[in-house]
């Protein structure tokens, strides 16, 4: 079971608690009281802890929740809760929490830190090189938590030996700060304690910047009481921007007002920062407005009131903000991860939800947003008022409640995983290397079984079990034996899978075998074998429309009197390929019987088992089909399926190809389709896998997309291949990976109910016959991989060397370039790959990119 766990008050997690069950019913609960949970010595984890729950209010579908007693207790996969020092639970909620297991969202010594206007400054101004207040900081010298390097920009910190008696010392520094020239644009100072013990107490005193004298007196006097973990602040009183502004309704005199901009930032898929909501707060320009203080209301209405008329400049502005809050966790995520398990809380604890306040302040003559502090709580608190409002006046739910359950939920996924055996059938080539990184990060434990027995990922798993299982004609036998092979070895996996197209056949007998959760083997026989495919569709003709609808008509081929009988049968121009072909590998384009009959002899005769071209489906025989061609524009489609549910799906869109072969060229994501089109698609692939019986698991649908619609070209049994896994979780977070182990341990994974891009990525195959000199002797592969390390480009190895030659190679190198849009993505691809040689009249790239427009 996973269990999400909220420790103490619900109030500011209510909402999330409410999606949260309507998302995972059973799986959010909610613990009020210390009594209700206890604390074990971990069994995993040597010197952690974890927590059981005894009670607690369970929240499911439809917004029902129930005060539930569990027998037994249930471990939590997942703890956050109200860890603000002073609160009602604040000592109960951080000691549960503490040094726990499993994945923890905050702690005590973390929202300490983030309390801390000073110590979040320093981060926010020398980590994210983000613009602060102007800050003159007096701390004691053994404070060690904000480092003398680098210098944070903005802010001047002072250590003081003794604080006592040092009224010279800090008159000079005063002084200097207020004569700085960074302070020239502002008149008012504020001076007050820093540090977490000080949160919300109002305490400062606010002076004229001419007022040096009293200003050295009011930190002089904050001095008196200093501990080592707080600090006494001088800041500039930073006022917000006053814009033109269009005449007033009433001849009555304006008043001088602040904005204060509240965002709520969470880890969100593979731990990046993401935005999810924006509130503002109004008051009176003389004093700060706080949370709480006053109704929150929306960025746009705000920035217009203050002049900002131009929707392209609010636009600008909001999506300033965005990459600046993002830039502000991730500073904060990085200074974390320098911490100790202790400074931390624990080693698992982690900052999930942070909030960032700003003011929109003239800087040189521009609107610029200064970061003011961070806070743990009051953000969320204050963007869920905000969504609370908004409902009451018809506007539809916001993203919020949504996107901090599916980040708490998929973290406890992540935790379910850890230390589940998993029996891995196929290791598969050098593209699938991020398996055994992928495994290792998610504390899977990998139990091999590979046909080569000097792969290079022997060392890399927990078992490895050579057996060669090659002759796949056979793999009723192989399954025997790989069974006997774990009952030998004592190994009871939690799940077996396959990534490697040549053995999801056998991955689906074995877990038939073991009584593991996984697709039918007839329905993976159904799928891998082309022709059968398209044969079992045309024979299902239920549905509106009918499975049969996106089949395509199509002959196998086992000799030359099959050809002459498929195309009485097969209209041409038609499509020759293997029947358990993979990578486009033998796939031609063929306009008459005459070219059908010399492309099969050729294949025939190159082509007759696996030895000849590894991984390509040869072991299972080198028997052809023939089939329809159908124009349209060809696309991927990646879906995530439970128990026949969709989960996820994911469309990406492919280059034309270098007739008469079919060698993919070049590819994008996020599909350039209008919804419905993908919509389309989505639907075709989905009611094809299902029609096949495939209702567990992730699978590769390939179709064309036609003015008629879409047609089946076949469906991958398996997670996608090339990069398309590393794609999907660069441009959408979830991890087709573990979304494919969950399934396979029976949890249905939780994925974006409403996935956005986060950007746009653009993609060229690379060919050893074309590139092999412009990478290698030329330095290009140098290159790209110097580019790739500072995050400009993606590369993905296909294969070490050259795989195939003629008309039977395979490309070596997937070269890819993100952007905001696709067409920022498109032309620096075209700009590298014209740079590097990649480009040119025998491999046309403009040409190859000029569908993703």
């Amino acid at each position: 079971d996973m269990t999400v766990c909220i420790l103490g008050s619900p109030t500011a997690f209510l909402p999330v608690l409410l999606e949260g069950g309507t998302r995972c019913p059973g799986a959010m609960v909610l613990c009020l009281s210390p009594t209700w949970a206890s604390r074990v010595p971990s069994e995993t984890s040597p010197g952690a802890w974890s927590l059981l729950l005894s009670r607690g209010v369970s929240f499911e579908a439809g917004g029902h929740s129930t005060l539930d007693t569990f027998v037994p207790p249930r471990r939590a996969n997942y703890v956050t809760g109200t860890f603000a020092t002073g609160g009602p639970e604040g000592g109960w909620v951080g000691e549960l929490a503490r040094d726990l297991d499993c994945p923890t969202g905050g702690s005590v010594p973390l929202t300490h830190r983030l309390e801390d206007p000073l110590l979040t400054r320093w981060v926010l101004a020398a980590r994210a090189g983000l613009p602060v207040p102007p800050t003159l900081a007096f701390v004691l010298a053994p404070r060690g938590d904000i480092p003398t390097e680098p210098v944070a920009p903005g802010v001047r910190l002072v250590r003081l030996e003794d604080p006592q008696g040092q009224e010279k010392l800090v008159q000079e520094e005063v002084d200097a700060f207020l004569g700085d020239a960074a302070m020239e644009p502002y008149s008012q100072v504020a001076v007050r304690p820093a540090g977490w013990r000080w949160r919300g107490t109002g305490a400062r005193s606010t002076h004229g910047k001419e007022e040096g004298t009293a200003v050295a007196q009011a930190v002089g006097a904050r001095l008196a009481g200093l501990r080592e973990e707080d600090g006494v602040l001088l800041e500039a009183l930073v006022p917000t921007a006053r814009l033109p502004l269009p005449p007033p309704r009433s001849p009555a005199p304006r008043l001088p007002m602040s904005l204060r901009i509240c965002t709520l930032v969470c880890r969100s898929w593979g731990d990046r920062p993401q935005l999810c909501q924006v509130a503002c707060g109004v008051g009176r320009a003389e004093a700060p407005v706080r949370h709480g203080a006053a109704l929150p209301q929306g960025l746009d209405s705000s920035l217009q009131q203050w002049g900002v008329v131009a929707p392209g400049q609010r636009q600008a502005l909001a999506k300033r903000l965005q990459v600046v809050a993002e830039a502000a966790m991730a500073a904060l995520l990085a200074t974390e991860a320098e911490l100790s398990p202790q400074q931390r809380g624990g080693t698992r604890a982690r900052t999930d939800l942070l909030g960032v306040d700003f003011l929109l302040a003239c800087v040189d003559d521009a609107l610029e947003l200064v970061a003011l502090a961070t806070n743990s709580q009051r953000c969320l608190e204050t963007c869920l008022l905000a969504e609370n409002m908004g409902r009451a006046v018809g506007e539809p739910p916001g993203d919020l409640p949504r996107l901090l359950a599916e980040a708490m939920l998929h973290r406890a996924q992540c935790h379910l995983v850890e230390g589940k055996d998993i029996l891995l059938i196929g290791a598969g080539g050098v593209s699938k290397s991020f398996v055994w990184d992928a495994a290792r990060d998610y504390g899977l434990r990998i139990h091999l079984v590979e046909s080569d027995p000097e792969h290079f990922a022997a060392g890399l798993v927990q078992t490895f079990l050579p057996y060669d299982s090659r002759e796949h004609r056979r793999d009723e036998e192989h399954a025997e034996r790989v069974t006997e092979l774990l009952r030998a070895r004592g190994l009871r996996p939690h799940a077996c899978l396959s990534y490697w197209d040549d053995c999801v056949v056998l991955a689906a007998l074995v877990c038939q075998r073991l009584g593991l959760r996984g697709c039918p083997p007839s329905a993976i026989r159904v799928a891998k074998q082309k022709s059968r495919t398209h044969q079992h569709l045309q024979r299902c003709r239920h549905g509106r429309p009918p499975p049969a609808a996106f089949a395509v008509p199509c002959r196998r081929l086992q000799s030359h009197g099959d050809v002459e009988r498929a195309a009485g049968a097969v209209p041409f121009p038609a499509v020759a390929k293997l029947e358990f072909g993979a990578g486009g590998v033998g796939v031609r384009l063929v306009e008459n019987a005459g070219q059908c009959h010399q492309h099969a002899a050729r294949l025939w005769r190159d082509l007759r088992d696996d030895a000849d071209h590894p991984g390509i489906g040869l072991g299972w025989g080198n028997a052809m089909l023939l089939m329809e061609y159908v124009p349209g524009t060809e696309h991927d489609v990646d879906l995530v399926v439970f128990e026949g549910r969709l989960l996820g799906a994911w469309v990406s869109d492919n280059g034309p190809t270098r007739l008469p072969a079919f060698l993919e060229t070049a590819a994008c994501l996020p599909s350039c389709l209008p919804a419905d089109r993908q919509a389309q698609l989505v639907r075709a692939a989905l009611q094809c896998c299902l029609a096949c019986g495939l209702r567990d698991g992730v699978f590769n649908v390939e179709l064309k997309l036609g003015p008629a619609g879409p047609r089946l070209l076949e469906i991958n049994p398996r997670m996608g291949g090339f990069y398309l896994r590393d794609w999907i979780r660069e441009v959408y977070g979830p991890d087709l990976l573990l979304a494919a182990v969950l399934v396979a341990l029976g949890t249905p994974p939780v994925l974006p109910a409403r996935p956005a891009p986060r950007g746009h990525l653009a993609g060229v195959m690379c060919l050893g016959s074309e590139h092999g000199w412009t990478l290698g002797g030329g330095g290009g592969l140098a290159a790209l991989q110097a580019l790739q390390s500072r995050g400009l480009v993606r590369l993905n190895r296909l294969f070490e060397e050259t795989a195939g030659d003629g008309e039977y190679e395979e490309p070596c190198l997937s070269v890819a370039c993100g952007g905001e849009t696709r067409a920022e993505a498109r032309l620096r691809l075209l700009g590298l790959c014209q740079a590097l040689g990649i480009d040119s009249p025998r491999y046309p790239v403009e040409h190859f990119l000029s569908h993703f427009k």
